[in-house]
């Protein structure tokens, strides 16, 4: 049956619609200042949990491909995130983060030479002012140019690792390579964890439950799709789809954390998922005249 591209995209928004959620769960739930203990038990036992059903160590060059990948999209955007959420208002890292749509359309314009169409570079550029306006990041003051630094390189990071993921992948299930990326950056974030914040936290009842969200439905299933949708779909498309993360991070602080949005916030939330639909919609072909 041949893949469709629609249903290919839907599919892979489960990953930025999860990755949105854990905002308010680590907000609420998860212990404070913990981020990488977080990380690592986050992601290890997610990727424990996918190797169990992949049974697929790495062989070869994927070893160093591996810990390559796993430190570019697991454990050092981790630690860049951290420390720009600990310098930055959220709007802000999260709207810098947003720009991985660009970033993502052009590194795969450039390394996989998937030229982006004029649909998707158009869904791109919509969904990033939707998301400017949505998130207001200049209403905070001026900003921490390291936490500014951070953000910026944890997007650019991110966004190398997926295109590097799609090249190199191509003989590897996206499945095993999930296993391998979550395992690998979580070692290399392990003895930074012990080194920085001492003994892992102590987790209540709470802290466990939002911990067993993350790790199987933010972790490993978000992953896993996104990884899914990565070799399936151009680059431009995963990018723009990825816009749904700070969608839902809002969302949720509205629905469930009692905020608010002003008009112009839900001018860009209008903004965004059009964005989104024009850009990672497929065109419809045109009929072929009859001869």
């Amino acid at each position: 049956m041949e893949d469709k591209p629609l249903r290919w995209a839907l599919t892979t928004a489960i990953a930025p619609i999860a990755w949105g959620s854990t905002y308010y769960v680590t907000r609420h739930v998860l212990p404070a200042d913990a981020a990488l203990w977080g990380a690592v038990i986050r992601c290890l036992p997610a990727g424990l949990l996918v190797l169990v059903f992949t049974r697929r160590l790495p062989s070869g060059s994927w070893w160093w491909r591996s810990f390559v990948l796993g430190a570019l999209t697991v454990g050092g955007l981790n630690v860049l995130v951290y420390v720009a959420a600990q310098r930055l208002a959220t709007s802000l890292a999260a709207t810098i983060m947003s720009t991985s749509a660009a970033a993502l359309l052009l590194l795969s314009w450039v390394v996989l030479r998937q030229r982006p169409t004029l649909r998707a570079a158009g869904g791109a550029a919509l969904g990033i002012v939707g998301v400017i306006l949505m998130l207001q990041p200049g209403a905070s003051g001026a900003p921490d140019a390291v936490g500014v630094a951070a953000s910026v390189v944890a997007m650019l990071a991110s966004s190398l690792g997926f295109v590097l993921t799609r090249r190199w992948g191509s003989g590897v299930p996206p499945l095993t390579m999930t296993a391998w990326q979550l395992i690998a950056g979580s070692l290399l974030v392990l003895p930074l964890a012990v080194l920085v914040e001492g003994r892992p936290p102590a987790l209540d009842p709470s802290a466990i439950a939002g911990f067993a969200y993350v790790i199987v439905i933010a972790t490993a299933v978000a992953y896993a799709v996104w990884f899914n949708g990565l070799a399936r779909l151009p680059g431009a498309v995963v990018g723009i789809v990825g816009l749904l993360n700070p969608v839902t991070g809002v969302l949720l602080g509205v629905i469930l954390g009692g905020e608010r949005l002003d008009p112009a916030a839900l001018v860009g939330l209008a903004l965004v998922l059009l964005g989104v639909v024009a850009g990672a919609t497929p065109a419809r072909r045109r009929p072929t005249p009859a001869t």
